[in-house]
């Protein structure tokens, strides 16, 4: 499939350069390839870390890599060599965005910084995916999820309570969210771009992506000048709005307003805890969390998850399951929404992914590509930007173009 067989999504027509590895870049190229930008993926001659995190795999092939890289054309280049970064400044000539995630300093020291890339291309939307940024004092330190869910306090309040060892976030948040916020950068500069034609850096970070998720606790600590601990699965500012345990597992259920705290003490058969003083209202409730926690698993224990969700359903009270991630992936509404997908690889065969969490109504984003193998679209890629087949030929013998279908 050539980028000219693609479906049109919003961002069709959008030519991106991807010089990022592992997850907060890549989630950034995806994301965009998935709204229909065309997004070529630059790897290192032994390609992206990914295809060596084994196991698990699929087919022989790395099931992370296949799953950040879906919908990516994908070449490789060996950019100790001169041709190769020549190469690369031919592609970034015409394309309208490049993201990297290399550490500072590295993209100046290959020729590929952006004073230098603006001249070339003066229309060119420089996206950087940092540890924690391009300026502050540290700037040159390299990050991963790890340290940023920790710095920026996410660890402070995760886990089961105070005292306990710091839990960070089972999902990579501080990647995940850093390569969204950095799509949604790239989205508004394109906007500017088709405005002025002018270009420009967009610089986000790990570091601050965890931040973001912040924002209740930090408003409690600018209010109160203390900050919030870890409280489980319950909420800093509403209650009840928790997982209880159930005879067979365990439910959420958001009964934070009045309304719905009414209406949950009818399904459960407790009127009267609506009259005990403990719990009559929310700031009352937060008071006596933990009363009111023991109180209520007492009461949601004696049913199964599916007899409570009936139950609850018809009253209008909002509750949910907590699944785990193979029962997510068969829930009957992730199905609707197409949020488990798949393609055809040549290597792997039929590839589960996950589906692309924004619809729409007129230029719908679609999953139509695997993965690519190491260097796959290298002739292709650079047929586009007018190298002759001799050419390639010969960037290839030279080492500076690498693929594993040669």
């Amino acid at each position: 499939m050539t980028d000219t067989d693609r479906m049109g999504g919003p961002l069709a027509g959008m030519k991106v350069i991807e010089l990022a590895h592992i997850m907060a870049g890549p989630v950034c190229g995806l994301m965009l390839a998935d709204m229909g930008a065309d997004v070529v993926k630059v790897e290192k001659p032994d390609g992206d870390d990914t295809r060596r995190f084994l196991p698990p795999d699929v087919g022989g092939v790395s099931s992370a890599f296949l799953m950040m890289n879906r919908n990516k054309r994908g070449i490789a280049l060996n950019l100790k060599e001169p041709e190769a970064v020549n190469v690369l400044k031919r592609l970034l000539k015409d394309a309208d965005v490049v993201i990297e995630n290399y550490r500072m300093g590295t993209m100046e020291k290959l020729g590929l910084g952006y004073e230098t890339l603006k001249e070339i291309n003066p229309g060119l939307i420089y996206c950087e995916i940092s540890g924690f940024g391009r300026t502050g004092p540290y700037a040159n330190r390299g990050g991963f999820d790890l340290i940023a869910q920790g710095m920026s306090g996410l660890m402070s309040i995760t886990g089961e309570g105070p005292g306990r060892p710091p839990v960070k976030s089972g999902a990579p948040v501080s990647d995940i969210t850093a390569g969204i916020l950095a799509a949604l950068g790239v989205s508004a500069a394109y906007a500017r771009k088709l405005q002025t034609g002018e270009g420009q850096r967009v610089d986000t970070s790990l570091f601050e992506a965890a931040i973001t998720h912040t924002y209740w606790q930090s408003a409690i600590t600018f209010a109160t000048g203390r900050p919030p601990g870890p409280m489980g699965s319950a909420h800093p500012l509403n209650a009840p709005y928790q997982a209880f345990r159930t005879a067979d597992g365990w439910l959420n259920v958001g009964a934070a307003n009045q309304k719905n705290w009414e209406r949950m003490l009818g399904v459960i058969g407790a009127p009267e805890l609506g009259e005990d003083p403990r719990f009559a209202a929310n700031n009352a409730r937060m008071n006596n969390l933990e009363a009111l926690t023991e109180v209520l698993n007492g009461k949601f224990s004696a049913r199964s998850t599916d007899e409570w969700m009936r139950l609850l359903e018809s009253a209008g009270v909002p509750a949910g399951p907590v699944l785990d991630i193979a029962e997510m992936h068969r829930d009957p509404q992730t199905l609707a929404r197409e949020m488990v997908t798949e393609t055809e690889h040549p290597l792997a065969g039929p590839v589960k992914t996950i589906g692309l969490p924004i619809k729409f109504s007129e230029t719908p984003g679609a999953i139509e590509r695997p993965a690519p193998r190491l260097g796959e679209h290298n002739r292709e890629v650079l047929a586009e930007v007018g190298y002759g087949s001799e050419a390639i030929d010969c960037l290839s013998a030279s080492g500076a173009l690498v693929s594993e279908m040669d």
